[in-house]
């Protein structure tokens, strides 16, 4: 057993041990035999300090491409049929609370979310940047650029379990280059995403050291040291050698190979999110509609992730073609074939937090990039409308089962409560219990930046 270097420790106690550090403890410290530093010591140190909650985390689900809110959670039967299309609005659990037919599931557990239907300034091309981290990609951004929300909450935050990162990105890499999530920004690769999905799996192998030897301590840290030296931006360094050590981590932690795993999910479980095929992305440059998703993302929030991020079919449907690319005389056909397979997962996730003690701790934000025009087009069907938006927020803890905002006869402007981005940002920090008044991250030029744009406020009918 090697002696401990007493400099991977941090500063003031043992919540910001390294990974790097566990491992030069060696691998018997962290199951408990090597003294007061170990693993369990850690986590025995962390409880006496008051720290035995579950750490607060978000998830945040894009739909890609732009839901239409009139045909979701907006219905307007009463419009002319050019506005109201063919759906009908059902009553849910919640007095005077309406939502799509499509919907029973959802309208069952109305009482445990929230709709707005007054989301306004949202940009007006195919673009994830406002979903993911509330900015408008048409603004002024700082030298290095607007980091993505779960990158903020990495450093801000760091992780909340030495066996997890403190951020998952389950989002598929889509062909359509805007469709995909903005990036650290200034930040840096140090607060990039773990990105478990598709061809990013190589995340997992660090410079050519496979599972099979990450048992030889010597060999990985010989690759660290030889990354370095391979190395000479000292801000690019500390990034890859964060990012290092959280891959060695997470290669060696079976808790987050177990979450990643839905396979070890009671097989009831598994059906009643449904499953879907993550090799076919919808329309060819969507992401695939893959409602396991959900459930992994509830996995890793139970495995310690503080922030997964996921993408979810394509919503930019312009007309009557399925998802296997067939014309139909109705333009709504994509709506049959999504609307219930989204209804089963979305309800199973918001039941699934509840059940499993996480629904306080954990909120949900599922928005798309604009809503869809009023009037349908025999051409287009709904198209772009970046006047007024939805989203739906469940978990944190919040007081739901409420609709915030109102919409005009034609669900074409927001007449009561307009609610932004930013807004919903706000709301996402607080419920972290981030203070986005005096809390600020520092740009490539030194400048502070807030968290939030427009003066975004926490949603104060949530609180």
């Amino acid at each position: 057993m090697w002696p401990l270097n007493s400099s991977l420790l941090p500063r003031g106690g043992c919540r910001g041990v390294t990974r790097r550090g566990l491992m030069q403890i060696g691998t018997l410290a962290a199951l408990g035999t090597a003294g007061s530093w170990s693993l369990p010591a850690i986590l025995r140190a962390e409880a006496t300090a008051g720290k035995t909650k579950s750490p607060k985390s978000v998830i945040v689900i894009y739909l890609v491409g732009g839901p239409p809110h009139q045909d979701m959670f907006d219905l307007k039967p009463e419009a002319p049929r050019e506005v109201a299309g063919p759906w009908r609005p059902i009553a849910t659990n919640v007095a005077g609370m309406e939502i799509c037919e499509a919907f029973p599931q959802l309208a069952r557990v109305a009482d445990k979310f929230t709709v707005v239907r007054s989301l306004v300034g949202n940009q007006a091309d195919h673009d994830a940047v406002q979903v993911f981290n509330g900015r408008d990609p048409k603004q002024p951004r700082p030298s290095g650029g607007w980091p993505q929300f779960g990158s903020m909450v990495s450093k801000l935050e760091g992780a909340a379990s030495p066996v997890a990162p403190p951020y998952v990105s389950l989002c598929y890499t889509c062909s359509h280059g805007p469709y995909n999530e903005p990036g650290t920004g200034i930040l840096g690769p140090a607060h990039s995403p773990f990105r478990p999905m598709g061809p990013t799996r190589d995340d997992m192998v660090l410079q050519g050291i496979t599972l099979d030897r990450l048992g030889n301590r010597q060999s990985l840290l010989k690759s660290v040291d030889r990354l370095q030296r391979e190395i000479d931006s000292s801000k690019i360094m500390a990034g890859m050698d964060s990012f290092t050590e959280q891959a060695m981590g997470l290669l060696t932690s079976s808790k987050l190979a177990e979450a990643l795993d839905i396979s070890r999910e009671a097989p009831s479980v598994v059906a009643r999110y449904g499953t879907g095929n993550p090799r076919i992305f919808m329309d060819g440059n969507g992401a695939p509609r893959v409602p396991q998703s959900l459930l992994m993302a509830r996995r890793l929030i139970e495995a310690g992730v503080r922030v997964v991020t996921l993408n979810y079919s394509k919503w930019d449907w312009h007309g009557g073609l399925n998802a296997e690319g067939r014309a139909n005389n109705s333009i709504f056909l994509r709506e049959a074939e999504d609307f219930p397979v989204f209804d089963q997962c979305v309800s199973a996730l918001i039941e699934d937090l509840h059940q499993r003690g996480l629904a306080d701790d954990c909120a949900v934000l599922i928005c798309g990039e604009f809503g869809r025009t009023p009037k349908i087009s025999a051409q287009v069907g709904r198209d772009h409308w970046p006047q007024v938006n939805c989203a739906l927020l469940a978990g944190g803890g919040l007081r739901h089962g409420q609709i915030i905002g109102a919409t005009d006869r034609i669900a074409g402007e927001a007449i009561h409560r307009p609610v932004t981005f930013s807004d919903l940002y706000a709301t996402l920090f607080q419920h972290l219990e981030i203070d986005i008044e005096s809390t600020t991250l520092i740009d490539n030029n030194g400048r502070p930046q807030y968290l939030v744009s427009d003066g975004g406020k926490p949603l104060a009918e949530l609180l």
